[in-house]
């Protein structure tokens, strides 16, 4: 809890910063307060709290989780020095960011429904504007609009949802819920189980507003023109940070609150898999652009997420966590070689990176390990992460969901390898390359090795 208030506190400080000119410091308060908050974190590990008369609830879940969240922004916030360097509107856009980061901590350890829907409009209303920050290009103009309008829809269906929840149960409280068979109401909308008909109408509301923010499909259809769109700092911020925190919420909601209903839930859960798994991988395939394709691959990776939550709920956060850690990883490098190709030709498209491996040999072994790591090849984080997924559902007897599952990194494997492949042709042009830039490569290529090889180092729950 106390990296909440650091959080929010560095968020503050970018807004008075405006006022009292110090907006030159706020790249070195926002990198130190994201490690102090990640201190706190390994801080408070021993402890499990409740706050706000239980309102929030920090376990090892969701301080693991959090701790990723802070983790990841961290990286990302070193990526992204280009975007605020030299901005007019450094100070708005870093304390947004950081009310991001604030709504993702509150979305992975709610205790109330309350709290979600509060953690889910500080991220969305915040990023509605960061999408559309880059107001020279009408392409981000277009994701923040179709950004606000789908979220916003998605939204009424998640708090739908929970207002049907709350008239059968009587509790924001997920606990409460969970354990609730009681219900408030006693009129012909009881069903044979004594639990009114609205609460499952409710249930299913509340996950097709989570599939949304999730962005399975066919709930999918705003991330990739948002992803292409908003600028490309905060794709990958949306890809990383903000994919953790929807898709813990996602889990706290039908491990916890639902977990009496997971076997009707399941079937629903591994039907959202199949239809993202298939759809994300085969559009992914078409794109010429690596930036776009990057984003139905985010969206595809929600479909191994789902395989491993559906196969065995209680026990799937340790995997979901490496597998959201070692995605993260990855995109983080994906697209810092993006963002400086992009800064060199003025786009991201498959022809820009033809070359990169004679001219820029650094860049190119950086493109290429994000995206090995991506398609699951060994010894690379992404591998031991499917890998981890695949087992979890054979132990369950999954196999034919296992075999789709497999198929479709396949075709993965297909569309990942067709900037591999133009990197090794041609001549390409030389990029210039930051010193902050050429570190950050070289940690993050050694993050996705060392996850890769001692993966255990990432399983802490």
């Amino acid at each position: 809890m106390n990296a909440l208030y650091v959080i929010c506190g560095i968020g503050i400080f970018a807004l008075l910063a405006e006022i009292f000119s110090l907006k030159k410091w706020i790249s070195y308060v926002a990198l130190l307060g994201l490690a102090a908050a990640a201190a706190l974190i390994i801080a408070d590990w021993r402890s499990i709290s409740y706050y706000f008369h239980g309102m929030m609830y920090f376990d090892r879940v969701a301080l693991a989780f959090s701790g990723l969240i802070l983790v990841v922004s961290f990286f990302w916030y070193w990526m992204s020095s280009d975007f605020f360097k030299g901005d007019e509107h450094v100070a708005d856009k870093s304390s947004l960011t950081f009310f991001v980061v604030a709504g993702a901590i509150m979305m992975v350890a709610f205790n109330n429904m309350a709290i979600l829907f509060l953690g889910i409009e500080i991220l969305s209303i915040s990023l509605y504007v960061l999408a559309g920050s880059n107001k020279q290009n009408l392409f981000s103009t277009e994701a923040s609009f179709k950004y606000f309008l789908m979220g916003s829809f998605a939204t009424g269906f998640l708090l739908f949802g929970i207002a049907l929840v709350y008239g059968a149960t009587g509790s924001f409280n997920i606990t409460v819920i969970s354990n609730n068979t009681t219900p408030v109401l006693s009129s012909a909308a009881i069903g044979t189980q004594g639990i009114p008909r609205f609460y499952f109408i409710g249930m299913l509301l509340m996950m097709v507003g989570l599939a949304f923010k999730i962005s399975a499909v066919p709930f999918h259809q705003w991330a990739p023109d948002v992803y292409d769109g908003a600028p490309t700092p905060i794709s990958s911020f949306m890809l990383t940070v903000v994919k953790i925190a929807a898709f813990s919420a996602f889990i706290k909601i039908f491990a916890v609150c639902f977990y009496r209903y997971q076997p009707t839930l399941q079937m629903l859960e591994q039907g959202l898999m199949v239809l993202t798994l298939v759809v994300a991988n085969v559009a992914a395939v078409a794109q010429t652009s690596v930036k776009r394709m990057l984003a139905f691959s985010g969206v595809s990776q929600v479909g191994y997420l789902l395989l491993a939550f559906s196969s065995d709920g209680a026990k799937s956060a340790g995997v979901v966590f490496y597998y959201l850690a070692a995605y993260s990883a990855a995109t983080l490098l994906a697209f810092t070689v993006i963002k400086i190709v992009e800064s060199a030709t003025g786009d991201s498209s498959v022809d820009k990176f033809r070359g990169l491996f004679k001219s820029n040999p650094l860049v190119a072994v950086a493109m290429a390990i994000a995206l090995f790591s991506l398609a699951g090849i060994p010894p690379l984080a992404g591998f031991f992460g499917k890998y981890l997924v695949f087992t979890l559902a054979l132990s369950n007897g999954f196999l034919v969901l296992t075999v789709l599952a497999v198929i479709t990194s396949l075709v993965g494997v297909y569309y990942y390898f067709k900037p591999l492949i133009a990197m090794t042709q041609g001549e390409g042009k030389i990029l210039l390359v930051s010193v902050s830039d050429r570190y950050l490569l070289l940690i993050l290529i050694a993050i996705n090795l060392l996850m890769g090889i001692f993966p255990d180092i990432v399983r802490v729950i």
